[in-house]
C-alpha cells in the first residue's frame, strides 16, 4: 500500500505546478484524500481535501482561489493544481488518504489519516 507524490520542483512566484498522487495496492474510490504540507521550523497544514465523490473540497485559507484539489478514481491518481504560487508556498508536499464511508465529507485532521506519501518538495523562489 503506497501513496506516491509527484510533481514538485522549482518555480518562480507567480507559477504553477501540478502535483501528482498516485496510489499502488489499494484502490481511492474508497478514499477521502488530502495534500498537507510542512515548511521548514513550521507546523504541518492541511492544506486541502477532497471527499470520495468529489462533491466536497477544502481549501485552507492560505491557499484558496489558487490551488485546485481533484481525482481521477480510474486512474488510481489525486491531483493538486497549484497556480499564482508565492514564496510562502515553499514546503514539502504530502498526499494523504482515509478510509470513510460518507461520500460527501473529507477533513484535513492529520489524525484522521491512515495512509501518508513520501513527500515531494516544492520551492518557490526567485
Amino acid at each position: 500500500v503506497q501513496l506516491q507524490a509527484s510533481g514538485g520542483g522549482l518555480v518562480q512566484p507567480g507559477g504553477s505546478l501540478r502535483l501528482s498522487c498516485a496510489a499502488s495496492g489499494f484502490t481511492l474510490d474508497y478514499y477521502a484524500i488530502g495534500w498537507f504540507r510542512q515548511a521548514p521550523g513550521k507546523e504541518r497544514e492541511g492544506v486541502s481535501c477532497i471527499s470520495r465523490s468529489d462533491s466536497k473540497t477544502y481549501y485552507s485559507d492560505s491557499v484558496k482561489g489558487r490551488f485546485t484539489i481533484s481525482r481521477d478514481n480510474a486512474k488510481n491518481t489525486v491531483y493538486l493544481q497549484m497556480n499564482n504560487l508565492k514564496l510562502e508556498d515553499t514546503a514539502v508536499y504530502y498526499c494523504v488518504a482515509y478510509f470513510t464511508g460518507s461520500f460527501r465529507s473529507c477533513t484535513v485532521v492529520d489524525d484522521d489519516y491512515d495512509y501518508w506519501g513520501q513527500g515531494t518538495q516544492v520551492t518557490v523562489s526567485s
